[in-house]
């Protein structure tokens, strides 16, 4: 094979991960992770020493990261294999449809993707250790961020597999596998890089992202009415309709923010007289207040015309949501770093 000929082959199967949603995951365990370094559960805080940036936390959080993007890869690869049928009607451009990737090489490129995003991440153990030797070597119980990987991971395939359930199938049940990795585990992921996750806090912050994608990951469904009929998933808009499938979706956009100022106010009742959040209380508050305004802008984008959700691939709801995504991930690390 020339070297030109290897170069189109790498480049395929590079577009065939669908580079260009890897981003927000990325900048989601990116962000956890530093909202746990600003957070009181600092192991450094808890140990009554400086809030400080140490190699090792800079390498475990890359090594994590890494991880991250590689195990939305294999989803985005493995759903591309069972949404084969799907895939033929609504996306008659990718690459196992066209044949540019055979069945049998996607299935192992999967794989392949699967093992190293979540075998190295039994070396993302958080202070005190600090070397390669004291991270491998660590108790069970100190290899959180495995576990939450290999419980992603898990979910991918309860979403897209027959074997495991695929609940893409189901209307409600779909959101729910989405929102569960997408929302709330990707969030503990990254806090469980640099803290523990045996608090509330972590999964507070998980469960308001987890309840805005249990909603407004729908918007993408809109769009793939037709195929996904054929292969018989019966989304929200095939199963309501497409007007009363936006009015259901709506108040996810607005009340997940509203669980900012509360958890920035609200006391912990596991550490009495810290709030549930321990950022910046009023930049929490803010946060919160400017992404439920915007919530609220874009449902006027769906509730005004319904039907354009299902006469365009990308509707503008859709690009909002992975906006107000990335501002919320963002938004956390000003105010745990402020």
């Amino acid at each position: 094979m020339s070297d030109e000929a290897g170069l189109q082959r790498l480049g395929r199967y590079v577009r065939f991960t669908r580079p260009f949603t890897l981003l927000p995951p990325l900048l989601g365990v990116v962000s956890g992770a530093i909202t746990a370094w600003g957070s009181a559960a600092n192991p450094h805080v808890l140990a009554g020493e400086s809030r400080v940036v140490t190699w090792s936390i800079v390498w475990t959080v890359a090594l994590g990261s890494l991880c991250a993007g590689l195990l939305n890869a294999a989803s985005n690869v493995i759903n591309q294999y069972y949404d084969i049928d799907n895939d033929r009607i609504n996306k008659p451009h990718r690459s196992l449809v066209t044949g540019a990737i055979s069945m049998r090489a996607g299935w192992w490129y999967a794989a392949f993707l699967y093992v190293i995003a979540v075998v190295p991440t039994w070396l993302v153990v958080i202070y005190p250790a600090t070397t390669v030797g004291e991270k491998l070597f660590a108790g069970l119980e100190r290899h959180e961020c495995f576990f939450v990987y290999l419980a992603g991971m898990l979910f991918t395939f309860i979403y897209s597999a027959p074997a495991f359930g695929r609940t893409k199938a189901n209307a409600f049940l779909a959101n729910l596998t989405i929102a569960i990795p997408r929302g709330c585990l990707l969030k503990v992921a990254g806090w469980s890089m640099v803290a523990s996750i045996f608090r509330v806090e972590p999964w507070f912050i998980g469960g308001i992202f987890f309840l805005f994608l249990l909603g407004a990951s729908t918007t993408k469904d809109f769009s793939d009415m037709k195929g996904d009929a054929a292969a018989g998933c019966r989304t929200l808009p095939i199963r309501f309709g497409v007007d009363r499938a936006a009015k259901m979706i709506s108040p996810f956009f607005v009340l997940p923010w509203l669980l900012l100022p509360l958890g920035a106010w609200v006391e912990d009742p596991g550490h009495p007289g810290q709030a549930i959040l321990t950022g910046n209380p009023w930049l929490l508050t803010g946060l919160g207040v400017g992404l439920a305004v915007w919530g609220i802008y874009t449902l006027t984008l769906v509730l005004r015309d319904p039907a354009a959700l299902a006469e365009v691939e990308n509707h503008p709801s859709w690009t909002h949501m992975y906006l107000m995504m990335m501002v919320a991930q963002i938004g956390f690390v000003v105010a745990y770093v402020v």
